[in-house]
């Protein structure tokens, strides 16, 4: 009999750690049944002589919680190799929801990452209230990868207390009675965790932190409780690090404290968000001395990371850094034609460069705005990439420097401003620690500031190909079966005779970041920052060949990821 699909010739990379070798890889149906010297017949076969053949990648760090409701390939992410993702990050969440409350929760997500709620509210169908039965609508959805969520701590404490979630640091036993419950559903019905949300950067439109932000510990000890229960789960939040603490770390070190008893508690596993910034420059380091320390006591930390700087993104496509200047303004107005066409009107320019200089940011933005590209992008940037250097070289004012460079690329021209994971240097010390585990790609959140979802092509192509800092078998174990194993994803993030048919193949000297472009295909015409890559050859998912360099097949083969194999209801 035919195998459905057999890949031949390539370079096997398993996932694991072990060692490449040349090797076929045979699929039926969803999973891989023969890896070796494959002789049998294929109902399809594909080439990957000189490529490399991976696990698709699983990315457990992203907020793809509406975007999936009208986009199933979940783009950026298809572009990238992932073949599998994890909503419900960061305690915010569409359930459990009350029917009155749907405009509410979908305003929180816009307010703390940029997702717009009117697309959020036109794009869903919103026939659930429980996180059970959010699951359940995710799965008759059509989808192109593999999706499992958390459910989040904002949405539960405002279904149990409404507006008193906000007021009240402290719920009543009532109230926290029925968040557990929910908590308990949720977990019953295949929930990959909880989440939360602890830093006062996350905010309601209102202006106040979320619902939970200052709730005590022993709300979220009761909370993941039924974690421990049902020994399953993972407890994910954007955790309180270095906010109004002193040089000591008190405040920072409570916060790994209670983390740490809470994964003794239930016996399962903490991850959060930890990135290098230049105000605290020895804060990462530190809190990585606790998780060791906390490891050393039993705890199970995992500490997430991106491997590269966080920026916020600038150009004539959508925002530029000169927008509060009265001629910037009037650029607003236009369609992008438009505004290519302001710039080529030389006494249009010279406004433009004159309010610029008078109302513009200061001079040190300039010297943390990093010109992205100008062909493919580039994230290793130094002190001679910003726009301020890049305009002292020509003699040039910055804005004069942005606006040529808008022209020569046609509006391609893009800037990332840092403000996380500033030195590449910090990155690597984060990188080189054996509980980091790869996330924050926020892929389908901040739609209109930032495009981090190319995290796993960046990795590769820097750090491993460039720098070699990680061998490709280490960097790719980073990419699947480390996190497959964090989330308890059984039988994904591996190749191997029964394993679940998700697969890349991979050139990875062409393996390259694409530029951002800012496009309007959101509900309603909003837009968002996409971008994509080369060196994928295909991408794998359930046994089906699901993007063919950088196209969808039309394939959907994507399921839902449940925790502890629970059953759809």
């Amino acid at each position: 009999m035919a195998h459905d699909l057999v890949i031949r010739g390539g370079t096997f990379v398993d996932g694991t750690g072990a060692p490449g070798i040349r090797a076929d890889v045979a699929i039926d149906g969803d999973r891989v049944t023969e890896i070796g010297q494959v002789d049998g017949t294929a109902r399809r076969t594909i080439d990957a002589e000189g490529k490399v053949v991976t696990p698709g990648f699983v990315d457990i760090h992203t907020h793809l919680d509406a975007q999936l409701g009208w986009d199933p390939t979940a783009s950026s992410s298809c572009w990238h190799g992932v073949t599998s993702v994890v909503l419900g990050n960061c305690g915010v969440t569409f359930a459990p929801v009350r029917p009155a409350d749907h405009g509410y929760l979908a305003a929180m997500m816009e307010s703390v990452e940029d997702i717009p709620a009117s697309s959020i509210l036109a794009g869903l169908p919103w026939d659930w209230e429980t996180y059970g039965e959010y699951l359940a609508t995710l799965d008759r959805l059509p989808k192109g990868v593999h999706v499992g969520g958390m459910v989040g701590h904002c949405a539960l404490r405002w279904y149990a207390m409404g507006e008193r979630s906000l007021e009240q640091d402290q719920a009543g036993e009532d109230d926290l009675a029925l968040m557990c419950h929910l908590v308990d559903e949720a977990i019953t019905a295949g929930a990959l965790g909880l989440s939360t949300s602890r830093t006062t950067l996350h905010r309601v439109p209102d202006g106040r932190p979320v619902p939970g932000t200052n709730a005590p510990a022993s709300e979220l000890l009761a909370l993941a409780e039924p974690l421990g229960r049902h020994g399953r789960g993972v407890f994910e939040l954007a955790a309180k690090l270095g906010e109004g603490d002193g040089p000591e770390l008190v405040r920072t070190r409570a916060e790994l404290a209670w983390l740490s008893d809470l994964s003794r508690a239930t016996g399962r596993p903490v991850t959060f968000n930890l990135v290098h910034v230049d105000s605290r420059p020895d804060l990462h380091s530190r809190v990585l001395s606790f998780v060791d320390e906390e490891v050393a006591a039993g705890a199970d930390l995992r500490p997430q990371t991106t491997p590269r700087g966080i920026g916020i993104l600038f150009s004539i496509q959508h925002r530029t850094p000169f927008d509060g200047a009265p001629a910037w303004k009037e650029l607003q107005e236009l369609d992008l034609a438009g505004r290519l066409a302001a710039l080529e009107d030389p006494v249009r320019r010279d406004r433009l460069v004159a309010d610029a200089i008078a109302g513009g940011p200061r001079e040190d933005f300039f010297r943390g705005a990093y010109v992205v590209g100008p062909d493919v992008a580039r994230y290793d940037f130094g002190p001679n990439d910003s726009l301020a250097a890049v305009a002292a070289r020509a003699g040039e004012q910055p804005v004069e420097t942005f606006i040529r460079l808008t022209r020569e690329s046609r509006g391609g021209m893009v800037l990332s401003y840092l403000f996380l994971n500033q030195q590449l240097d910090a990155v690597h010390e984060m990188l080189r620690h054996e509980r980091i585990v790869l996330g924050l790609g926020d892929s389908g959140a901040h739609v209109g500031q930032i495009m981090d979802a190319s995290l796993p092509t960046f990795f590769l192509s820097y750090w491993v190909r460039e720098r070699e800092a990680f061998t490709l078998e280490e960097g790719v174990r980073r990419l699947t079966s480390d996190t497959a194993r964090l989330f308890g994803l059984e039988g994904r993030g591996v190749v191997a005779p029964g394993a679940f048919a998700d697969l890349n193949v991979i050139d990875l000297d062409a393996l390259t970041v694409a530029m951002p472009r800012y496009v309007h295909d959101f509900p309603g015409g909003a837009g968002r920052y996409v971008q994509g890559s080369s060196g994928y050859d295909c991408t794998v998912v359930a046994g089906q060949v699901f993007m063919v360099a950088g196209e969808h097949t039309g394939a959907l083969a994507g399921t839902m990821l449940r925790s502890g194999g629970a059953a759809a209801p």
